[in-house]
This record gives C-alpha cells, structure tokens and sequence, in this order.
C-alpha cells in the first residue's frame, strides 16, 4: 500500500487547510510541502507558457497546477504547466488523467532540483506524457524530453538559455530561450 493510500485523509485534510499557494505533492514514501515559486520562477513559466500558447492545438488549454494522475503511478504530480482538453477542463476539480497530458512543463526549484530531474523525469515516462520540458535556471539550460516508454523518455534535447529548441506536434514550433532568467547566487 502506497503512503497516500495509507494517509489519504492526512494528505486530503493537509491539502485543504495549506495556505494559498503551498503546493503539496507526494512520491514514494516522502510528502513535499513548498511555498509559493520564487519571482524568476513565475517569470520563466509566463514566458514559456505565452509562447506555447500560440502554438497549443484546437480544442487544448494551458493547465496549472492541474494535478495529472494516471493507474501507473500512485500519486499525483503537478507540472508548472501542461495541456489539456477542454473537456477535461470543464471537469470539477483540479485531477486530470495523464493520457490526457499533451506535455508537463518545469521549472527547476534551486532547493530540490531532483524532484524535477529524477522523480518527475521517471513518473512522466511512466505516465507516458509525451513531452516533458525542463527548464533548469540553476544552469541555465532547458531539456527536452519525449517518446516515453516503461519508465524512461527516448530522445532528449538539451539547449542553453539564450538558444531556441524545437518543441514537436502536436505544437509544432521553436521555443526562443531567450528571454529566460537564470537564478541569481
């Protein structure tokens, strides 16, 4: 039995009560609770996210902090950003099925970056979201991840802030990394 099923009304109760903002995740044994993203944070997101937006395919809307679930997985995770459909949109709540996931998108937390690196890189492969992009502020880097299979993606890209990566369908488009902003010391 996995730790949310063991402490499900815990988990519950702790996501009703938490402040605004607070964001809690679980994974294995282990429950994160973070406070809000830093400023750099929200400015990379923005920046992404508009320009995924005039790309994102008929019928798909920006998803933030929708929790993706998927049978694979025993616990939740929410991407900074994703897709979804507006019909999964249009559903009570803040659960989406993974399948339903056109891409997961996040930007790395300088104080627990293998949560981005690791444990998401290995739930989203295993929820076979077909895109997941990292954008890495610490070192300036933002990777590409894409055609997952069991529990890891196939094909990675990695580019430098300031260069461009190409972002495949069902967007279709090169993503400019020039505007982002690295984290400051």
């Amino acid at each position: 039995m996995s730790f949310y099923e063991q402490h499900r009304d815990f988990v519950e109760e702790l996501e009703r009560i938490a402040p605004e903002g607070v964001r809690i995740e679980w994974f294995g044994d282990t429950l994160i609770v973070q406070a809000p993203p830093s400023n750099i944070h929200q400015l990379n997101i923005a920046r992404v996210r508009r320009q995924f937006e005039r790309h994102a395919p008929d019928g798909y809307l920006p998803g933030e902090r929708s929790e993706i679930v998927s049978p694979d997985v025993s616990k939740g995770r929410e991407p900074d950003l994703t897709y979804l459909s507006l019909e999964v949109l249009s559903e009570p709540g803040n659960k989406a099925p993974a399948a339903e996931a056109l891409i997961a998108v996040e930007i790395v937390s300088p104080s627990n970056p293998g949560n981005d690196w690791m444990d998401k890189l290995h739930d989203y492969a295993v929820m076979r979201i077909p895109l997941y992009l990292i954008v890495d502020p610490r070192q300036q880097t933002v990777t590409l991840f894409s055609e997952p299979d069991r529990d890891r993606y196939h094909t990675r890209s990695d580019r430098k802030f300031g260069d461009e990566i190409r972002i495949p369908e069902p967007f279709g488009f090169t993503l400019g990394l020039a505007a982002l902003v690295p984290y400051k010391d």
